[in-house]
């Protein structure tokens, strides 16, 4: 018989206290690992900042300003002083014909390439006549100027060096997370070298650009930081400081850094020829409302809905004013700004599959891309005449129309032979003025079909109600520029 000798109370709480201890060890140091993970910030700076510091450097530019023979005084009108110096400027003094001057600003880079590539902001070197390099070890070159992008603020340098220069490599901005740290290196204010650090506040901002990609950061940046590089924990360059949000000219901790993946793709363009080559799809496009996903029976407000299709590649593929682009070469489109970026990075000449959305289902078009640098330079027959005298018109969704006539469509600066409804004028309480419809605009289609007569413009919407349609989706043109609208047929 096997005898069961039970623990005495004294030999279970020591094993309790024994696991308790265990476990709380085990819970301590897995709180440990997790919060340094969550950090990923090292305990000082100093190593980092001493790594990359050389390939950091301070960039003055020179502009010479042209004599001046305006022969106002150098002070503020009805000041005490403009006798005087309207007398001196009289006598032949400085005020009269001024000397050419020297106007110097300052601004920051870094150094991508031992051969003396540099990185910096479009406008800190914009104009110069005279760009001088001060690196970190003390030295000071002459920089030439290789390209520049003005729509990403992006500029590359090249400088002479007897010997290899220390340089930073980018890193991948698309896994910047929020909450990561960052480390800002520049010359803020003109005082020299100097780094501040913060966190990653947010990606994918956009401030102006069609090609926008900033991230934005806490880390102190002020004016003469513009072009320096915001560093993350591996010492790689994640972003170019650009800007910043401010009442008062300071950092107020909202500032903004160009994405290094755009970045990249610019400066390796503007090694190599000098000048940005972006793909060009050849369409104008605008984002799809929720309004217009219903009128278009689209399933979400999402793709870019092409408004007007020009001559050129999109135009020669088959594409057509009204589909929505939902796929490109491969990938979703959300909105209208991602498809311009991701056109624009495309290579130029490549043939890519398009995704169309047309008449209730996807239509998969190839167009070969072309440049977009080159079609700027075709710009959109516009006109910005009066509106046309009223005659013959209808109401309909509260807006007054006519239809085309060759006066209307010589006024409004319409191709001849144009179709359509002349705006005369617009309801100011009606959805239609809301929307931005103005007295002015030519209606062409409604509900993705032409329209000549206000008539049509009446059965397009009977048509909508009877699909079960809560809007009717119309194509307007003001001043030649397309765009389309969804307006309520709810009676």
């Amino acid at each position: 018989m096997t005898n069961v000798i039970p623990f005495s109370n004294e030999t279970q709480n020591s094993k309790f206290r024994l696991l308790f201890v265990a476990l709380i060890g085990a819970f301590a140091l897995l709180l440990q690992t997790i919060t340094a993970d969550a950090r990923g910030a090292p305990e000082s700076f100093a190593d980092l900042a001493e790594a990359v510091s050389p390939a950091v450097v301070n960039i003055t530019t020179t502009t010479i300003v042209e004599a001046s023979a305006d022969n106002s005084p150098l002070v503020p009108e009805g000041s005490p002083f403009e006798d005087f110096f309207r007398e001196f400027s009289d006598r032949g003094g400085q005020g009269g014909n001024r000397a050419p001057r020297r106007s110097q600003a300052l601004g920051s880079g870094f150094v991508i390439s031992e051969d003396g590539y540099i990185v910096t902001n479009n406008h800190v070197i914009e104009g110069a006549d005279e760009i001088e390099i001060e690196f970190f070890e003390g030295f000071t070159l002459p920089a030439t100027l290789v390209g520049t992008d003005p729509k990403t603020d992006i500029a590359v340098l090249k400088v002479e060096s007897d010997k290899p220069l220390v340089f930073v490599a980018f890193g991948d901005s698309d896994v910047a997370r929020m909450g990561d740290w960052v480390m800002a290196m520049g010359n803020p204010l003109g005082q020299g070298f100097s780094i501040s650090a913060g966190i990653v506040s947010q990606r994918g901002r956009a401030l102006q650009g069609a090609y926008d990609d900033y991230i934005q950061t806490d880390a102190a940046i002020n004016r003469g930081n513009s072009g320096g590089p915001l560093f993350n924990m591996d010492g790689e360059v994640i972003g170019v400081n650009t800007a910043i949000l401010s009442p008062n000219g300071g950092s107020i901790g909202i500032g903004f850094s160009m994405a290094s993946n755009v970045v990249t793709r610019v400066t390796d363009q503007l090694i190599e020829f000098g000048e940005t080559r972006r793909g060009w799809l050849g369409v104008k496009i605008q984002n799809v409302s929720d309004d217009v996903a219903e009128a278009m029976g689209l399933d979400s407000a999402s793709g870019a809905l092409i408004t007007d299709v020009p001559e050129g590649p999109s135009k020669e593929a088959g594409i057509e004013a009204g589909d929505v682009i939902v796929s490109f070469d491969g990938k979703d489109v959300e909105d209208a700004n991602a498809l311009v970026r991701t056109v624009g990075e495309a290579e130029v000449g490549k043939a890519v599959r398009v995704v169309v959305f047309r008449d209730g289902k996807t239509k998969t078009l190839m167009v070969t891309l072309g440049r977009r640098e080159e079609a700027e330079k075709v710009a959109f027959p516009t006109s910005e005449e009066d509106a046309p005298a009223v005659v013959e018109d209808t109401e309909l969704f509260g807006l007054t129309v006519a239809p085309l006539t060759d006066e209307t469509r010589e006024q409004l600066g319409v191709a001849a032979g144009t179709n359509g409804l002349a705006v005369m004028a617009v309801d100011e309480t009606s959805e239609a003025y809301t929307k931005g419809l103005r007295a002015g605009d030519v209606i062409v289609e409604a509900g993705q079909e032409p329209v000549a007569s206000p008539a049509d413009l009446s059965a397009r919407a009977e048509q909508a109600r009877e699909a079960g349609r809560k809007t009717v989706l119309l194509l307007v043109r003001r001043a030649g520029e397309p765009r389309f609208v969804a307006l309520s047929v709810d009676e």
